[in-house]
């Protein structure tokens, strides 16, 4: 039922002395009646949906990042991208970028965000940039990926160029669109790779110590029980034209990069090779058109259209904790990539199968929250100052040789000599009802878990390794466990940081509630 309400311009006997009589009134009020609900719509702004990649390939030669020492690259076996989405409700406009990155350098970021503002009027506080977490990319974190101002390496400035003008295509390539949220449970490729031992079994930790859990412990009679949760959920949002081809889908599943690489590759890990597969499904849906009009007799009569491709993107969740080995029952060793492919292709087939029967939203609304909340940097207590101290002293055996107490103790020193605090990027995006949360770390998935579960809007779900990269973000009851993901300079924020965090999150979920 529509309910309207037409402008009083005057009442009947007031519009006579401008010549309007009974007839003239009578003829307006006809001309308003003939006004309908659809009329209305024809002239309301429309939802709208455009997509586009950008390649962020670097150079090869440049240093490949993600263990205790880099690496040039040798080889690209797979290009990198930034895959953008654009959506625009008539009134807001949000951009989402998915970058095949570890991550990216805050400053990285902002000079994206201000490029995109600049070039497209979306405001840097609607603009979405998360990292995949691929460890086969060159570093866009800079040589010192923790200082606050650092100036920009040219490559650093090359991928902030190519996700503004990936934004800008995307919006260039937006048209009319509906949107749906789906989610479906794929438990199969995910494993939390913290592990309680039996007594006696942990080894000392680079500081001299034992820890309560190990990461990545191995397989064998040791093992007890994981320190954590999984989430098996893939969350889905898909945009399509109306009653019609597909524009994109933005996926997010809580799975660590997958590796298995050949030598010194550059590769977008599954995240790219699931995009790929994905497009490769949808576009087998689409009718066969012709390539050019054809007079022939027989041809379609319809021509050929020219539509922008479809855009698969795959973001990463909460998986600071998640990875792909199953420790109790490990898998037989397989050639590069194939582990990759197997996980990326079957994850792209189930989001594929799910997107038959959604139930598609001609006019979902967007909204977008951001913030920086000031944080402590974690500081090292006097008794891991003597220890770092100790331990730099000492003479250095084999340079060559991986000695993980000295580059802690480096890590303890150096976070000794920051300032106290930093802001922290924050942002909450809600499209069609759905909410997306971000936290710019390599999120312990009980965190994400936890969103989910509290969040006053529904459905909801988080995307970690946005805007920044701030080292790994457990919750406290982590912290007293220890293990990798819990030492200083793996995690450099203060103690308490996930739980400041998360309750800013809520509290901009909670705004969005209000009319």
């Amino acid at each position: 039922m529509s309910v309207w309400s037409f402008p009083v311009l005057c009442r009947p006997q007031q519009c006579r002395p401008f010549g309007i009589g009974r007839i003239g009134w009578l003829v307006l009020l006809a001309l308003w009646a003939g006004a309908t609900p659809a009329d209305a719509q024809d002239s309301a702004p429309a939802f709208r949906a455009g997509a586009a990649t950008s390649n962020i390939t670097p150079e090869i030669g440049g240093a490949i990042i993600g263990g205790f020492a880099d690496f040039p690259s040798t080889h690209v076996h797979d290009e990198l991208h930034a895959r953008c989405l654009v959506l625009d409700d008539g009134t807001t406009k949000l951009a989402l970028v998915v970058v095949d990155l570890i991550g990216i350098h805050r400053r990285v970021s902002e000079e994206a965000r201000r490029l995109i503002q600049e070039s497209t009027g979306i405001p840097r506080e609607c603009v979405l940039i998360s990292a995949t977490h691929t460890h086969s990319a060159t570093s866009a974190l800079g040589k010192d990926r923790w200082t606050a101002e650092p100036p920009l390496s040219d490559y650093q400035m090359f991928v902030a160029r190519r996700v503004a003008e990936g934004v800008r295509c995307a919006l260039n390539n937006a048209r009319p669109a509906e949107f749906a949220f789906t989610s479906l449970d794929v438990p199969e490729h995910v494993f939390n790779r913290r592990w309680h031992l039996r007594v006696g079994t942990m080894p000392p930790n680079p500081f001299g110590t034992l820890d309560l859990v190990k990461m990545n412990p191995g397989s064998g009679p040791n093992l007890e029980e994981p320190a954590g949760p999984i989430d098996p959920a893939v969350s889905i949002l898909a945009v399509r034209e109306p009653n019609g081809p597909l524009i994109s889908v933005h996926a997010t599943y809580s799975l660590h990069y997958v590796g298995g690489v050949r030598g010194s590759d550059i590769s977008a890990d599954y995240y790219g090779m699931f995009s790929e597969r994905l497009r490769e499904l949808v576009e087998n849906d689409a009718p066969r058109e012709p390539s050019v009009p054809s007079d022939r007799p027989d041809a379609p009569k319809t021509p050929a259209v020219d539509r922008p491709a479809f855009v698969g993107m795959m973001a990463n969740g909460t998986s600071g904790d998640i990875n792909n080995i199953n420790f109790k029952n490990p898998r037989p060793s397989s050639p590069p990539y194939a582990q990759m492919r197997f996980v990326a292709d079957d994850l792209a087939s189930k989001v594929h199968a799910s997107l038959r029967d959604l139930k598609w939203n001609a006019a979902p609304k967007l909204a977008a929250r951001y913030a920086e909340p000031e944080l402590k940097w974690r500081k090292p207590t006097p008794a891991e100052r003597e220890w770092a101290e100790k331990t730099l002293a000492k003479p250095v055996d084999d340079p060559k040789k991986v000695d993980l107490s000295r580059i802690y103790a480096q890590r303890a020193m150096a976070l000794a000599e920051y300032p106290e605090t930093t802001p922290i990027p924050v942002q909450v995006l809600s499209i069609g009802g759905t909410i997306i949360g971000t936290l710019p770390c390599e999120v312990l998935c009980e965190i994400g878990l936890e969103f989910k579960e509290r969040s006053p809007l529904q459905p909801a779900y988080m995307v970690e390794l946005a805007h920044a990269y701030y080292g790994y973000l457990p919750p406290p009851r982590q912290h007293d466990l220890g293990g990798y993901e819990t030492w200083i300079g793996t995690n450099r924020l203060e103690r308490e940081a996930s739980v400041k965090l998360l309750d800013v999150l809520l509290k901009m979920v909670d705004e969005l509630k209000q009319p």
